[in-house]
């Protein structure tokens, strides 16, 4: 009997043990918090001891864009921004699955290289804190393509097998955080550029989006483009 209780105490013992010793490696492998102030500093500044652009001066003053070549950053989810500028550098020596048309490196890539891990995650969480203004943001322009846009937005080309742009991006177009990025309020024709891209696979990042974007036409891309920045 003792044997037996000595045994089942050792035994016991080592159980506790590896418990331990399993939550002490989870503690070591948690990550840390993103810094926000250190992404601010990092967006607004720069670091040209590292070559590192200020994401602001393409960008906008908290991530809100003055240049509709550049995209609305500001409110945008921090898992979506992070994935993004990871795709922009290509690890490894991989070719980055966001590239430019013609499958020529996107200027991007060359400003989000520099960028360590901890970078990304810090201007990535601050971006997500700013708002955007929708006082100021894009806007739709195109009154004779509307209807169109609307149509495809709310119930997709059931013909051609594109699905509702709403049922992922949300009907007011502000997306589902950390799965689908917002697209209300982005400027209409870099929302055409990015479709164009995903249609040609230079932008490699989305499967789903390039299967989406094979089946739309130029006019196809170009309302909904323009209906979707109108959304709020």
């Amino acid at each position: 009997m003792k044997r037996t209780l000595s045994k089942m105490l050792v035994a016991s013992g080592l159980l506790l043990g590896s418990s331990l010793l399993g939550v002490s490696h989870a503690a070591d492998v948690i990550v840390s918090k993103p810094d926000a102030a250190k992404g601010e500093q990092l967006y607004a500044n720069g670091d040209a001891s590292r070559g590192i652009l200020a994401c602001a001066s393409c960008h906008g003053a908290a991530g809100n864009s003055t240049l509709p070549v550049n995209p609305n950053l500001a409110g945008q989810a921090h898992e979506y921004i992070a994935k993004q500028l990871r795709d922009f550098q290509g690890i490894d020596g991989a070719q980055p699955t966001r590239r430019a048309a013609g499958g020529a490196n996107s200027v991007m890539t060359a400003i989000a290289t520099p960028l360590s891990e901890d970078d990304i995650k810090n201007v990535a969480y601050y971006l997500s804190l700013q708002k955007l203004d929708f006082e100021k943001a894009a806007t739709a322009t195109k009154e004779g393509s509307m209807e169109r846009g609307q149509h495809i937005w709310r119930g997709g080309l059931m013909e051609r097998g594109v699905p509702a742009c709403a049922a992922c991006h949300s009907p007011n177009g502000m997306g589902i955080p950390s799965q689908f990025p917002r697209l209300a309020g982005q400027y209409p024709t870099y929302l055409e550029d990015q479709l164009k891209l995903f249609r040609s696979n230079d932008r490699a990042n989305s499967p789903m989006m390039h299967d989406i974007a094979d089946r739309m036409s130029d006019s196809d891309i170009s309302a909904v483009a323009d209906y979707a920045a109108g959304l709020r």
